[in-house]
């Protein structure tokens, strides 16, 4: 399918490995300009070159802590006028809520719901007077289904959830399509946090806390990251432009819901 996004310009957030690095290979095989944004300069610049190889693609890439001010404010200056925004961070650590301390919250809701809110503000009002805009927000299936371990995540991930369904529906006129993407339990390096969070909370090898997870899936295995960057290129697709304010659920099935 030709998505109709050849040309365009997107910022792509944390996107040296895992489901951002993902989500820049789609948009770029799509014939998207892409600017790959991660903190570690010397993966970046292996991840751009391993994707233009990969799609032929533009490919350019900035060093930059998206959870700062300045860092934020970088990404701007580099990419002032994107057509495309993939907002995306680490998550937090895992763990026991008793042993978060409140800077451990301040933290979570800077990096998983201020970050992404500031940088949407920074370049979407630039969308809307161009009349094109596609933000993708990469929050979690927690927001979906809460896991306990993920607390901070949890809480942090759902602000961003609420702020981005009232944005998502005042900016639809104008041509810009805000949704969000919540990922299940994917091969990438995030999950080994997971693993190891489920390994210690039942006395198991890690080994058994990933066979666990994965037959806990009804597709039977942990998610492909290209197939995640694939939903938010289409996401990105001028097809989506009805598409508006949606939670996307990618996680092989396990949310056990109609709703």
């Amino acid at each position: 399918m030709d998505l109709g996004i050849a040309g365009r310009k997107a910022i792509v957030c944390a996107a040296s490995k895992g489901l951002g690095r993902a989500s820049a290979t789609s948009l770029a095989r799509a014939g998207v300009d892409v600017l790959i944004v991660a903190r570690g300069a010397e993966t970046l610049e292996a991840t751009a070159e391993a994707i233009r190889r990969e799609t032929g693609g533009a490919v350019s890439t900035l060093a930059a802590d998206v959870t700062t001010r300045d860092g934020r404010a970088a990404i701007v200056a580099a990419r002032p006028d994107p057509d495309i925004l993939v907002n995306n961070a680490g998550g937090p650590p895992a763990g026991d809520f008793h042993d978060w301390a409140e800077e451990d919250w301040h933290a979570a809701v800077e990096a998983n719901m201020v970050a992404p809110i500031m940088l949407t503000k920074a370049v979407v009002d630039g969308m809307a007077a161009r009349g094109f805009g596609r933000i993708v927000n990469i929050t979690s299936g927690a927001v979906k289904a809460p896991i306990a371990v993920l607390g901070l995540s949890n809480g942090a991930r759902s602000g961003l959830t609420g702020f981005m369904a009232g944005l998502a529906r005042d900016m639809a006129a104008k041509g810009v399509v805000i949704n969000n993407l919540l990922p299940g339990q994917f091969a990438t390096d995030r999950i080994a946090t997971m693993v190891n969070a489920e390994a210690a909370r039942h006395g198991i090898s890690q080994d058994e806390s990933r066979r666990r997870m994965a037959a806990a899936i009804p597709v039977g295995r942990l998610g492909d990251p290209a197939e995640f960057g694939e939903v938010c290129a289409f996401l990105c697709s001028v097809q989506a432009a009805f598409l508006v304010g949606q939670n996307i659920l990618l996680d092989g099935g396990k949310y056990p819901g109609t709703f």
